[in-house]
């Protein structure tokens, strides 16, 4: 058994040593395919502030959030700049943090009562009643070869899965950093090391 060991680890060690050079691409793909999630999220805040204040501070149909302009602005700015600064990767451990909260008050302010789906199982028998239900309609009084062309409609469940997913991610980066030749981060950390 410990022959055995020893080979597996010797194989494993001997191949990915080698990759090394590389390892700064996880962090990359995983901040390259946050940026337009946050860019999106936080241009769109931004330019209809006086309803995403609305729905911040609403406790009727919005959150009930305490502050709301302050956490508007907060989480608005935080998401458009933050996809900037992952962009390129700068300051990308400090920035994870404000976008790890926004995401955390998103799973449990908006998308909680959910589940965990993003996207309704169709097969479930109430979806499922709703989109055929809904595919009637357009078909009825719509192009709906049209609007199908694209893909098929699915019913929104809006759980925490996209948002726990997003959370995860930026946890990883935030442990990460940029990545090594492929931040900012990187090369700034080699003009100013540490112990200086």
């Amino acid at each position: 058994m410990e022959t055995i060991a020893r080979c597996y680890y010797t194989i494993q060690n001997a191949l990915f040593s080698r990759l090394r050079h590389v390892d700064g691409l996880p962090a990359l793909a995983m901040r390259l395919y946050l940026v337009p999630v946050f860019w999106m999220a936080g241009t769109r805040k931004i330019a209809g502030m006086e309803n995403t204040i609305e729905w911040f501070g609403n406790s009727e149909w919005g959150l009930g959030l305490p502050a709301p302009s302050l956490l508007a602005h907060l989480a608005a700015y935080s998401e458009a700049i933050g996809a900037l600064l992952l962009l390129v990767g700068f300051a990308t451990r400090w920035v994870c943090l404000p976008l790890m909260v926004t995401m955390l008050v998103a799973v449990f302010a908006v998308h909680w009562g959910n589940g965990w789906a993003a996207i309704a199982d169709s097969s479930a028998q109430e979806v499922a009643v709703r989109l055929g239900a809904a595919k009637d309609i357009l078909r009825e009084n719509g192009n709906y070869s049209w609007l199908t062309e694209k893909g098929n409609f699915v019913i929104l469940n809006n759980g925490i899965e996209f948002a726990v997913t997003y959370l995860i991610m930026l946890f990883a980066l935030f442990f990460t950093g940029g990545g090594r030749y492929v931040s900012l981060d990187y090369y700034l950390s080699r003009l100013f090391p540490s112990g200086r």
